[in-house]
């Protein structure tokens, strides 16, 4: 993120000046989770070795929150728009069933007379975060652009993908790799997110569905669990139940029936069906485990994942009660 510049202010419109307002807010909200070697004091990030016990995999992805395309600022703030960055990203980690080692962002944020303060309200959004997440921010950049744009780069990794009971290994879990007669579960209801915005732009801003749109969780714990128990494949809900769903049976190259699809308090089936942002997790598991994927849940604390069909071979076959369900979600249209 570059050096420090001794010259501090919030308003400051120095690249310096506002690095080094957004190295002491993580510090702050970080504490004893930013050790030395993740003090952005460099433009490079130091990780200690090894960070890798010897064969696990290195997991990483890529998010980016676009004001006006992703985020709506007017009823969002700034600390907001930062904990959706990155808990979008660590969304990715979540849906592989990886333990997040840390992450980047990037910021670029429009300039004027608060380019500091909008800076760095962002990035205390992120520390927040990357504080009940566990996911430390290792560096990144601070850049002048026409609107405010985060992207989040995040590290994970499955530290313990030997070799389950049968034979088949706890690595990575893709959404590749369901099969037919699969059931497919949820881990929880889903269109708090979509709802919460609708409430929000009516001027409900205390609302229930208000905080799950501001400030959604990345299912971390989850993932692990799911991954551990042996699921197949998993997606997360992050641009519609019904659109992520249709990608996972792509991936696999199977078909779904499904029976029912739990929806959030106060949110439409509409918006469960083809809400994003709730992160909740897609679930492809065999029929045998299913029970034992249960009590892993609740031995971890965590509500049973929810039954809400099963894979069909015939990959045209798309149904829920029956009828054909299609890819309702959020789309780029790019080009």
């Amino acid at each position: 993120m570059g050096s420090p510049n001794p010259r501090r202010t919030a308003s400051g419109s120095g690249e310096d000046d506002v690095v080094e307002l957004i190295r002491e807010a993580l510090e702050a909200r970080l504490g004893a989770a930013a050790p030395e070697e993740f003090s952005l004091r460099d433009d490079a990030a130091v990780l200690p070795a090894p960070v890798l016990p010897s064969g696990a995999p290195l997991v990483a992805s890529v998010d980016s929150v676009v004001e006006g395309v992703h985020v709506d600022p007017s009823v969002c703030s700034p600390g907001d728009i930062g904990w959706k960055a990155l808990m979008g990203a660590l969304s990715d980690l979540a849906a592989m069933g990886a333990a997040p080692l840390g992450a980047l962002v990037a910021l670029c944020v429009p300039g004027g007379a608060g380019e500091g303060t909008l800076a760095l309200g962002v990035m205390r959004g992120v520390a927040d975060a990357a504080a009940v997440s566990g996911c430390p921010v290792l560096g990144g950049d601070v850049s002048g652009a026409s609107q405010l744009v985060v992207s989040v780069t995040v590290f994970g990794t499955v530290a313990d993908g030997g070799p389950q009971e049968g034979g088949e290994r706890c690595g990575p879990v893709p959404r590749s790799r369901a099969r037919a007669g699969d059931v497919v579960l949820v881990t929880g209801p889903c269109g708090a997110s979509a709802a919460g915005l609708r409430e929000l732009r009516a001027g409900s801003a205390d609302a229930d569905g208000a905080g799950a749109h501001r400030r959604p969780v990345a299912r971390l714990r989850e993932g692990e669990v799911a991954r551990r128990a042996g699921v197949h494949a998993m997606i997360d809900v992050s641009d519609g139940l019904a659109l992520d769903l249709h990608r996972l049976a792509d991936a696999s190259a199977v078909g779904f029936r499904l029976d029912e699809v739990p929806v959030a308090p106060g949110a439409t089936p509409d918006e469960a069906l083809g809400g994003g942002e709730d992160y909740q997790l897609l679930l492809a598991a065999d029929p045998g485990r299913v029970e034992a994927l249960g009590a892993a849940f609740a031995a971890a604390g965590l509500r049973r994942p929810v039954r809400i069909g099963v894979l069909d071979p015939d990959p045209s076959v798309r149904l829920l009660r029956g009828e054909p369900l299609a890819p309702l979600g959020w789309q780029h249209r790019v080009g």
